[in-house]
């Protein structure tokens, strides 16, 4: 018989990460087991990360953003981790580096991971207003990106609060072939229609080349974003909930649901 086993996500933390207590209750909120797990603890135990179908790098200052925002913590998860995190992309299992994470995930190279290597070819680096950035802003997803944990969403409003935030990518060819396969999964755009921030300030808020707010591998398991979605669960968390008619369920817990959802029919209900 198939299982019913929960799909199991590793929210990692340790050394200044300090979003991973919200993305745990995110990804229980959604339906998983959540258990977060100290960097050390899993570099002393590579073999831990078998038993989980979901691994999440969540938000914070890691290693005090010392060098450059994520670029200690990536290097501990490359030479401690890195043939660990190998296998478990290779299983086909799903991964999300959030704000800081998402910062640590292009500079580890496990994203956009074109070519089945974990190589930086992109990064995120200080924004264009040269200060901290604390806002909210709208997303809109490209139709045509494979990324599951969009699934459902269109457009989306969470919050930003990074200094270093904007995306640039190696060379035009590594954009050209991010666009081609739908690998930008979410843009930035503006607050007064649809349609993207087109680099205005502060729609786009740290000038992303093509107003990228975040990016997935070619199979749209692995997924990066500078923005919050667990910052959203409830319609309590947005700025405007004394004025809008909003649901009560925050649009940023769809992002680990449709994860969630995807994990469990794909990871653990194709087993028996």
């Amino acid at each position: 018989m198939v299982t019913d086993m929960k799909p199991q996500a590793l929210i990692l933390t340790g050394f200044g990460i300090n979003c991973d207590a919200e993305t745990a209750q995110a990804f229980e909120r959604a339906g998983a087991s959540a258990e977060r797990v100290h960097l050390n603890d899993l570099a002393a135990d590579p073999a831990m990360l078998e038993r989980f179908q979901i691994l999440a790098v969540p938000g914070g200052f890691s290693f005090g953003d010392d060098v450059a925002s994520g670029r200690i913590l990536a290097n501990r998860l490359r030479y401690r981790l890195g043939e660990a995190l190998q296998g478990f992309v290779a299983e086909g299992k799903l991964a999300i580096g959030i704000c800081n994470g998402f910062q640590v995930l292009v500079k580890l190279g496990m994203l956009p991971f074109s070519d089945g290597a974990f190589r930086q070819d992109v990064t995120v680096t200080h924004n264009d207003s040269g200060r901290f950035e604390d806002r909210w802003v709208a997303l809109e997803r490209d139709p045509a990106t494979p990324c599951v944990w969009l699934h459902g969403i269109e457009r989306i409003e969470l919050p930003i609060r990074h200094g270093e935030g904007k995306f640039i990518p190696r060379d035009d060819a590594t954009l050209a072939a991010l666009q081609a396969g739908g690998q930008i999964a979410l843009r930035y755009a503006s607050r007064q229609g649809s349609g993207p921030a087109r680099g205005a300030y502060p729609d786009n808020p740290n000038g992303s080349t093509d107003d990228v707010a975040g990016i997935c591998d070619p199979s749209g398991r692995i997924f990066g974003l500078m923005p919050h979605p667990e910052a959203y669960l409830d319609r309590l968390n947005h700025p405007r909930w004394t004025r809008e008619d909003l649901p009560e369920e925050g649009a940023g817990l769809q992002l680990f649901r449709s994860a969630v959802d995807f994990a469990a029919k794909e990871l653990i209900g194709a087993k028996v």
